[in-house]
């Protein structure tokens, strides 16, 4: 199955990418999501739950500008400039994820005090549940988007392109292919064109 830059980018170096660019924004996110209804209900400004929404809203902003920067600078110009996007899947994908961390990018300023400083508590709250609510929309669209398999879309992979009937082709793991041909493997061998793979 191929897969788009998001889901590689996940599943490569486990567990650290997950934790870094799923585990950590999620669990930041969630909290600062939690806190924020309990405070619009209770509209109690002071305390644990107060204090624990403010860092998780500076802790979560701070942390995505780190995470859309290394985004742009290592995947969204490269892949650009090679022309190597996976379909539009692919774009949506990566593209959403780093639009959902601007909201709380946003909420981080505020809580900072360098944008929205006219606004009363409540103005401030209501800024809050708007942005987490559209962190909510384009981190899941991202997520359902980056599942997707770019080829049902017409995408082919390098792989793919091998497979599909070139006389040049190798076999995807040659020392995989050298053990069945020695009889190193009891898994039953896979059917073969003999046009297509002509190995000596």
């Amino acid at each position: 199955m191929n897969m788009t830059h998001y889901m590689e980018l996940l599943a490569t170096n486990q567990p650290w990418n997950l934790i870094i660019f799923m585990a950590i924004p999620v669990i930041l996110a969630e909290t600062l999501a939690i806190t924020e209804l309990y405070l619009l209900f209770a509209r109690k400004f002071d305390g644990l739950v107060y204090y624990l929404n403010r860092f998780a809203g500076i802790a979560v902003g701070i942390y995505f500008i780190g995470i859309i920067y290394y985004i742009l600078t290592n995947a969204v110009i490269p892949i650009t400039k090679a022309g190597e996007w996976r379909t539009i899947v692919d774009v949506v994908a990566v593209g959403t994820y780093v639009i959902a961390g601007l909201p709380l990018i946003w909420i981080a300023l505020q809580e900072l005090g360098l944008v929205n400083r006219a606004l009363d508590q409540m103005g401030k709250l209501k800024i809050h549940a708007i942005c987490v609510a559209l962190f909510l929309v384009f981190g899941h669209i991202a997520m359902i988007t980056g599942m997707v398999d770019p080829s049902i879309l017409g995408y082919k992979s390098a792989s793919t392109h091998q497979a599909s009937g070139r006389n040049d082709c190798e076999p995807c793991n040659p020392a995989l292919y050298q053990q069945m041909m020695n009889g190193g493997s009891q898994s039953p061998a896979i059917p073969m064109n003999k046009q297509d793979h002509n190995h000596q």
